[in-house]
């Protein structure tokens, strides 16, 4: 009995093995609860990597304005309060009135975002007391993050607790010490329900047990949270806080909505060396180039510096204006700036059609600087390159859009801000639906109007002055028509993959199904060069930005199999022109910090360049007739490709193959037919596959007949004598 006494009175001892047990036990019996009603808490608290249970470098410099104590105003044992609890007025921080509806802008913070966003931060640094289901988990409360259609188990548009009290919580785990400076919230991004957080609190500290909230001189700082889902709010902390973990507290909400929250961190690491973590993450470049984000006026102050530093390979020009009279700015890059020359192809990048996708704009102007610099000191993959091609890079077709996006700042601009135009058109969709002509004619065979396969001429309706199209979209057509370019990339935001043509499903009765082009072994070859030398688009281990998985197709995707739309850059320029588009969607981030643009160069800047060598695969050639004199708009065709391309004004044509052994022919009207065997090898370099076609006989005659008036010149004196007594014996 003394003995068991003695067991018995160290429940010190035992109650953390019992409290385990107990863990385990429930956490068992948790998944029996069907999947809408299950508490995710035993989940997120197994899973949870304990890191404070070993040694932290540096844990002795954790520091606060007071320190660190248990924190007391979240207990379990404290009893609830109702769901619709608000604190009162007084407990609010103190700010400037804004509009409803508008984020607060404040002073530019001091640190960058920690990269909720961008996924630097790793699901395993995110935790959350409870959650509705897993897929409205913590590693889904990321600023931007947006839902799948159907919001389902795995992918929604938020953190959301799994309860409605004021004892709710979100917490980052930054894995060093870091200087907190502000936070960012967003409500769920949801089609279908409106949820967001109206204030929190903020608390912070080093080893995920002993918290300290953000004060001031009245007590616990209650942050103005969202009074919408998607506009970010950005708070500042009163005082710059030094710690390892941070973690946002609800105290109000959406009273017809639910605690949701999307967020971002602003917080600078602080420097230490024995973090193993860090170092095999960080990032660096050797480039000497401008890393920052430009508004229109820098941007063109950047193109000028270009052309002075390499003014014999290099041009501005514009393609021409805005909605509010911006020009549309472009850098040429060749060894004959302003001409086309014979045999060379012409190749374009395009950014900014969505004007808040901000990190294509940079990249874009990073590769000018860098093919410049390389050019310069004698790079030869860049020198052969400029001397073989002639490069376009129009960084910025939305200037108008940008601006706003730019006012509001890398974080501030929520998903949309600044996507279309000062006329609320998206350009990227707003070209003629060629393929709806073409599919048409297709299926009714026995149809009077036929289309051709290429070279589609653009419907009246569209050319009409009332048709809703933007005058950037005619700038780019324009464009397009008079530059015979052959490949050609947009570079967009918000995903990390490359689509390819078609961008619309033939079928009217579904939204996504794979919809090739004839040409469908060329253009996924063309996106895998650029995905598969990218340092992140088929990396296996990535997590996905929002809802798609690109992986299985090696970070490439048909447009049409992932969304349709009409009237893509893509299609148009593939049906109206010789040139085969790709969108290339460069990071998860549509515009990230200018602190992340370094990472984000590296990340592309190899991608960006074997793209634009891709231009020279395939075969290419002049078409000349028997006199050597080049013969435009002649017609070339592939056997088993119903894809035909022209020739340029020169007679000059490129046509971009994969490796193989193809018959080839090639067509003009009043000319002879010619074909021949053309062999495309694996090395890098198109091969040059020329043509001479003579006239036909029918053509002769006809221009003999309007050279001399349509008198026949051939015939003798005497056969014309005795036509004219034939002539008269008749009457």
């Amino acid at each position: 009995m003394t003995a068991l006494r003695k067991r018995s009175s160290c429940p010190s001892q035992l109650c953390p093995a019992l409290c385990a047990l107990g863990l385990v036990v429930l956490g068992g019996l948790s998944w029996a609860v069907p999947m809408d009603e299950q508490d995710y808490y035993l989940q997120e608290i197994s899973n949870r990597d304990h890191y404070y249970s070993f040694p932290y470098p540096g844990e002795e410099y954790f520091s606060f304005t007071e320190q660190p104590k248990e924190e007391g105003t979240i207990r379990a044992s404290e009893p609830e309060e109702h769901p619709g609890f608000k604190p009162s007025r007084k407990e609010l921080k103190p700010k400037k009135s804004s509009k409803k509806g508008k984020a607060i802008l404040e002073p530019p913070p001091d640190c960058p975002p920690l990269g909720l966003e961008t996924l630097k931060i790793t699901d395993f640094q995110l935790h959350a007391s409870t959650a509705k289901r897993y897929g409205l988990g913590a590693h889904r409360g990321r600023l931007n993050i947006q839902a799948g259609v159907n919001e389902n188990d795995f992918y929604d548009g938020a953190w959301c607790a799994g309860r409605n009290d004021p004892f709710q919580w979100i917490e980052v785990d930054a894995r060093r010490l870091t200087k907190f400076t502000g936070v960012i919230t967003q409500g769920r991004n949801s089609l279908w329900s409106s949820n967001w957080v109206t204030s929190f609190r903020v608390l912070v500290s080093n080893d995920s047990h002993a918290w300290t909230a953000v004060r001031n001189e009245s007590g616990d700082v209650i942050f103005e949270g969202n009074s919408e889902k998607e506009i970010p709010v950005l708070n500042m902390l009163p005082v710059p806080l030094v710690a390892r973990y941070i973690r946002i507290n609800p105290r109000s909400w959406y009273e017809e909505g639910s605690i949701c929250m999307r967020l971002e961190i602003l917080g600078c690491p602080l420097p230490d060396p024995n973090n193993y973590y860090h170092r095999r993450n960080e990032m660096t470049t050797t480039d000497n180039l401008d890393f920052k984000h430009h508004n229109y006026k820098e941007m063109r102050q950047l193109m000028k510096t270009v052309n002075k530093m390499c003014p014999n390979i290099t041009r501005i020009y514009n393609i021409g204006k805005s909605h509010q009279g911006l020009k549309l700015y472009a850098v040429e890059i060749s060894d004959n700036p302003g001409e086309h020359e014979v045999g060379e192809p012409e190749f374009r990048y395009i950014a900014g059609a969505h004007g808040n996708e901000v990190l294509g704009r940079e990249l874009i102007l990073l590769l000018m600087q860098f093919m410049c610099q390389e050019y310069l000191a004698g790079n030869p993959r860049i020198v052969h390159l400029i001397e073989d091609t002639r490069i376009h890079l129009l960084p910025s077709v939305n200037p108008d859009g940008y601006d706003k996006a730019y006012k509001a700042g890398s974080e501030l601009g929520g998903w949309s801000l600044g996507r279309w135009t000062q006329d609320g058109i998206d350009i990227n969709n707003n070209f003629p639906d060629l393929n709806s002509l073409l599919w048409e004619s297709e299926d009714q065979k026995k149809s009077k109007r036929k289309v051709p396969n290429h070279h589609i001429p653009i419907p009246d309706w569209y050319l009409s002055e009332n048709a809703t199209v933007a005058v950037e979209t005619r700038a780019i057509i324009a464009w397009m028509e008079k530059i015979p370019f052959v490949l050609g990339g947009n570079l967009q935001g918000g995903e990390l993959v490359v689509a390819y043509p078609y961008d619309m499903v033939r079928s009217l009765w579904k939204t996504q199904d794979y919809t090739p082009t004839p040409d469908d072994h060329v253009f996924r070859w063309l996106a895998y060069s650029y995905a598969s030398t990218h340092r992140l688009m088929t990396d296996a281990r990535r997590r996905a930005c929002h809802t798609e998985d690109f992986q299985k197709e090696d970070g490439t995707v048909n447009g049409a199999s992932w969304h349709t739309v009409a009237g893509s850059i893509n299609d148009f320029s593939y049906l109206h022109t010789n040139c085969f588009e790709l969108s290339i969607y460069v990071g998860c981030d549509k515009y990230p910090h200018e602190s992340e643009l370094p990472e984000e160069w590296e990340n592309n800047r190899e991608s960006l360049i074997v793209f634009m060598e891709q231009v020279h695969r395939g075969i290419k050639g002049i078409v000349k007739d028997t006199h050597g004199r080049g013969i435009p708009n002649a017609i070339i065709s592939v056997e088993g490709v119903n894809h035909d391309i022209r020739t340029g004004a020169d007679g000059d044509y490129w046509r971009l193959l994969n490796p193989g052994e193809y018959l080839v022919s090639v067509k003009a009207e009043g000319y002879t037919t010619a074909t021949k065997n053309c062999e495309v090898g694996y090395d890098m370099g198109a091969t040059l596959c020329d043509f001479t076609i003579s006239k036909t006989n029918l053509a002769r005659i006809k221009e003999i007949m309007r050279k001399f008036g349509k008198q026949p010149i051939s015939l003798s004196l005497r056969r014309l004598r005795q036509r004219a007594r034939q002539w008269r014996q008749r009457r």
